[in-house]
């Protein structure tokens, strides 16, 4: 009976530690790649039924998604969007998760610049990418998976960062000749995670 008692005392602390991660990781925040007024163009309901939506990526973990605005709100493409707990000004709910395929002409174009901002917005976090990189396999570095990165530049980086961690990006840029928009690049491998549903490696976005 003891052990029984421990045992579902063990379980209820994992279920808690679990729900704690789970709420951490949950989007707060949203930035707006489309704005459908009259809903989706496939919606077969008459114009004057449909509600309009929203196409938006996540900023903590890039999760694509569908959100319904509140009457008489319509933020702009590319406008930082409130979507957790509590009150919220502009959106009245989220719908669904979307895929890539499922974005509009609209928001995929909107997705690369969207993506760059929010990687400016985050660069203290993710300048340790370019800092703490390690080998995955002895043939394949994490470098190697950044776009535009060859082995010359990844060697590079390496060397330098020898002599001190990247406090920025401008900071990499100066200091690692060829290495330009950092932000680009990174922005670049989110949208190729976020295209493959099942990516080999993932450097950004969660299973």
């Amino acid at each position: 009976m003891e052990m029984r008692r421990h045992e579902q005392e063990k379980l209820e602390r994992l279920l808690r530690v679990v729900e704690r991660k789970s709420a951490e990781r949950k989007e707060k925040y949203a930035r707006v790649l489309d704005i459908l007024p009259y809903g989706h163009p496939d919606d077969p309901r008459p114009v004057f039924q449909r509600k309009p939506i929203i196409q938006a990526i996540g900023e903590e973990n890039f999760v694509l998604m569908e959100l319904t605005p509140k009457k008489n709100k319509m933020p702009s493409v590319g406008e930082r969007v409130y979507i957790g707990e509590g009150r919220r000004d502009v959106i009245d709910h989220v719908n669904k998760r979307l895929k890539y395929e499922e974005l509009t002409a609209t928001a995929k174009i909107s997705l690369p610049q969207v993506l760059e901002e929010i990687v400016r917005a985050r660069e203290k976090e993710f300048i340790r990418i370019f800092n703490e990189a390690k080998p995955i396999t002895p043939r394949l570095h994490t470098l190697d998976l950044l776009p535009g990165i060859g082995k010359k530049l990844m060697w590079a980086i390496l060397e330098e960062r020898k002599n001190g961690e990247f406090k920025s990006f401008e900071d990499l840029s100066k200091r690692v000749r060829g290495l330009h928009h950092p932000e680009k690049i990174i922005a670049k491998r989110i949208e190729e995670e976020i295209k493959e549903e099942h990516p080999k490696y993932r450097l950004f976005l969660r299973r």
